[in-house]
């Protein structure tokens, strides 16, 4: 019992995500689902290193896109069956994940934004510019779906959308252990204040430079599975626009919570597409949608809604102290 009521939200989750394309046959909506649950992987990763460590990091588009691109490369270029390329990409992306860590960690605050911005944007110009290794423009085409196993194929579109919720539901079953565990309130001692983390003993460098990783590893997971479904990839997928669109979805849900990842990329993904009927005037809506959003729930959704139950649990105290006191005095008299 105890079980279902600590991870109650997650059992739900993985019961309607499942029932998804039996209530909805519909390819738009399985597609949609498909795209919220990759972009989802993606949110995760960089909650965990600027919601749970402090840090914002603009890079995440670019490891992304690393993920996508060493998928891409790997099984066209180099002939590596699927599964073997998804793991060293992977591994990949976590090595860049490391190095760029190592010096982008040595800096402070917003100093610290702009550098992984600028890594961001110079792994988009390596991208565009290297023709001979990543096609440049043209980018690459004809990327294989998952292989097989045993009897189970990822070749139509629902069987790729399980594919994908796999992992969602893998990477949030991930993020909840890290932070409900000791290295996740190391992260968050980390956050409130380094100074007072070092002088209990913490390592803040190791233990950033941990989360920087694991985040950049869950962006270039996002990246694998873009790549697996979309089969084709192009510079774009790198750009800065996508790391701010990233931080956009982590902004609307809650930063620093379990669901605000989900909530937000859920809420976004599908205004966005169903605005798509006003091509380029859709911003027109959009962006006032947003601004409101983050103006009257700076916490994000999911943050507000903490908010919102810790102040109602605070006022029902009073009434509980109130009800104690009258019974005792009843008591005595």
């Amino acid at each position: 019992m105890t079980f279902f009521k600590k991870n109650g939200w997650l059992i739900t989750l993985a019961i309607i995500a499942l029932l998804f394309p039996l209530i909805l046959p519909n390819q738009y909506f399985i597609q949609i689902g498909i795209l919220i649950g990759i972009w989802s992987i993606a949110v995760y990763g960089l909650n965990l290193i600027t919601g749970y460590i402090g840090q914002l990091s603009l890079a995440h588009a670019g490891f992304f896109a690393i993920g996508a691109y060493s998928l891409g490369l790997l099984t066209l270029n180099a002939g590596i069956p699927f599964w073997a390329a998804f793991f060293l990409s992977l591994a990949i992306t976590a090595v860049f994940g490391l190095l760029i860590g190592l010096v982008a960690l040595r800096t402070k605050s917003h100093f610290f934004a702009i550098y992984t911005m600028s890594v961001g944007f110079l792994i988009y110009l390596v991208i565009y510019k290297w023709d001979e290794l990543t096609g440049g423009v043209r980018g690459l085409i004809g990327i294989s779906a998952p292989d097989g196993i045993g009897p189970v194929t990822f070749q139509s579109i629902t069987s790729q959308y399980y594919f994908v919720i796999f992992f969602l539901l893998v990477t949030i079953f991930l993020m909840r252990r890290i932070v409900h565990s000791l290295l996740g309130r190391t992260f968050t001692a980390i956050r409130n204040s380094e100074d007072l983390a070092k002088t209990i003993g913490i390592s803040v460098m190791k233990n950033k430079l941990l989360a920087f990783v694991l985040s950049s590893i869950f962006a270039g997971l996002a990246g694998i599975l873009y790549a697996s479904y979309i089969r084709f990839l192009g510079p774009e997928i790198a750009y800065i626009e996508v790391a701010f669109e990233i931080l956009l979805y982590l902004l609307v849900g809650g930063i620093g919570t379990l669901a605000g990842p989900l909530v937000g990329t859920i809420i976004v993904v599908t205004l966005t597409q169903s605005l798509q009927f006003l091509e380029e005037y859709r911003m027109l809506i959009f962006g006032p949608i947003v601004v409101l959003l983050i103006l009257f729930y700076p916490q994000g959704i999911v943050g507000q809604y903490y908010m919102w139950k810790m102040k109602r649990n605070f006022k029902k105290k009073p009434s509980i102290h109130a009800g104690k006191e009258n019974s005792v005095k009843e008591a005595r008299s």
